[in-house]
């Protein structure tokens, strides 16, 4: 990039979008498709939000993201993005728990899942079936107001051992607690269920890169390091952006920064009608995580424990447990040297779903010692699926809540946007200010790379119909 990242831009477009996640690429990609004029403005040095990775010294790379996502994903990609990208997808089928209720391999789809639970936690055939069609038919149309506590009390009481098998590999996807809305884990588990967990071969840097290429192939103007401060408003309508001080004009902008972000210091609260603030104000944030990234020497080699690692030291499933400090539930991501065969290295990710506030009360000092432990609590537990992991390692470091707000803008570090009532102040969005889309994760089920793209293609529709409709006025 030159030193003026904005060196070459024109003084207006048909769409501006704010942020490179998944949603906001998917977005400017599929509107540069259509033949608009699109400008999409990255804050950060690099694409992806947190669907991107970092290098360290001695050829480490790392991944944000926990790795793993539906098959859906793999039709998603191809119909948005590229064949080349969807064919990298590809499944796989060593999942594993272990806590002190059990210890299970899985393939982590309805076969294997109905097995487990029919041989190994004695519940009915019958049941097994009721409960998979009953979460399969879960839609926006119906009562939402029934939790997901409601939801397994009805098919499994008092089966907390169920409970945590089935809920707690979603939790680590989106967030998801017992007190929320039954559907928001019902279509994310039906997701997975539909024919298991699938990774991108080669890297998040690969398939970020492949899609950047890809949307300047078609048209759109891509700029990293780029702060948007502002979103123009005049009389209700949506004008463009103010960003690195510079005023860039469009006829329709899209937000892929957080709902509160984009409400609250993008557009201001002058803009928006009493009702809809009062709506906007009770979205609560989902919460955040923390991660250690363990980098293993060249040459050496790990133990296969799975690709990924479900373990949890607590006697029972509790969704308040998951989330506390010191970490007692972790989730490791296996990164073996087929993820990227050029490389042939190993690597291990460990995330624990955390509360911001835990994090950001503390000084700096104490701050600095939270992380150093965070890494030797980790390094401790690892070490008894790996003895000597802490001879194998030359690289650990430590992310929390307050680095994904650093790094992402998100406001309370959130990893899983909102919970799910942001979904109806995200979609209305355009009603209150015209031309004014938001794309960024919402609603707990909207969470992940493929409700991230989805939800990108669904915003993206909108703002062609919009556009469409002002050329033939």
């Amino acid at each position: 990039m030159p030193k003026d990242p904005l060196d070459g831009a024109k003084a207006d477009y048909d769409v501006i979008v704010i942020g490179s996640g998944l949603a906001g690429l998917t977005s400017a990609n599929t509107l540069a498709k259509t033949g608009h004029s699109v400008l999409l403005l990255e804050h950060h040095f690099q694409y992806g939000g947190l669907s991107t990775w970092f290098r360290r010294k001695g050829g480490h790379i790392f991944d944000i993201s926990l790795h793993g996502f539906p098959y859906g994903m793999i039709k998603s990609c191809r119909k948005y993005w590229t064949k080349e990208i969807s064919n990298a997808i590809e499944p796989i089928t060593d999942i594993r728990f272990d806590n002190p209720q059990f210890n299970i391999k899985t393939s982590f789809d309805t076969e294997d899942f109905t097995r487990i639970l029919v041989e190994k936690f004695g519940i009915s055939q019958e049941t097994v079936d009721d409960f998979f069609k009953t979460v399969r038919s879960m839609n926006f149309y119906e009562d939402q107001n029934v939790t997901t506590r409601e939801l397994f009390d009805k098919f499994f009481p008092n089966r907390n051992d169920v409970v945590r098998f089935l809920l707690e590999p979603i939790a680590y996807a989106n967030g998801s607690t017992l007190n929320d809305p039954a559907i928001s884990f019902g279509i994310v588990f039906s997701n997975f269920m539909n024919k298991g967990v699938y990774v991108y071969r080669g890297g998040t840097d690969d398939m970020i890169n492949k899609m950047i290429k890809e949307l300047r192939a078609n048209g759109a103007d891509a700029r990293i390091q780029c702060q948007v401060e502002k979103i123009l408003v005049e009389n209700g309508v949506t004008k463009g952006v103010i960003v690195n001080g510079k005023e860039i004009r469009a006829k329709a902008v899209i937000s892929n920064s957080s709902l509160n972000g984009t409400l609250f210091n993008l557009v201001g609260e002058e803009h928006l009608s009493a009702d809809y603030l009062k709506e906007a104000k009770a979205v609560r944030m989902n919460h955040s995580s923390t991660q250690v990234y363990i980098g293993i020497k060249k040459g050496e080699t790990i133990p296969n424990l799975g690709d990924l690692l479900f373990t949890s030291g607590t006697t029972e499933f509790s969704s308040d447990k998951l989330v506390s400090q010191p970490a007692t539930s972790r989730t490791y991501s296996m990164y073996y040297p087929e993820m990227r065969p050029k490389k042939n290295r190993y690597a291990i990710v460990s995330s624990t779903n955390a509360l911001y506030e835990d994090w950001a009360k503390l000084s700096k000092e104490e701050y600095e010692q939270a992380k150093q432990e965070l890494i030797e609590q980790t390094l401790d537990h690892l070490e008894g699926y790996i003895p000597d992991i802490r001879e194998k390692a030359d690289h650990v470091e430590a992310a929390t809540p307050k680095t994904v707000e650093s790094y992402t803008q998100h406001v309370g570090g959130s990893s899983f946007g909102t919970k799910f009532e942001g979904l109806k102040v995200s979609e209305t969005l355009p009603d209150q200010i015209s031309g004014l889309y938001h794309a960024g994760s919402v609603g707990i089920i909207m969470s992940g790379w493929l409700g991230a793209i989805n939800y990108g293609v669904i915003v993206s529709n909108r703002v062609d119909r919009e556009l469409r409709a002002l050329q033939s006025n």
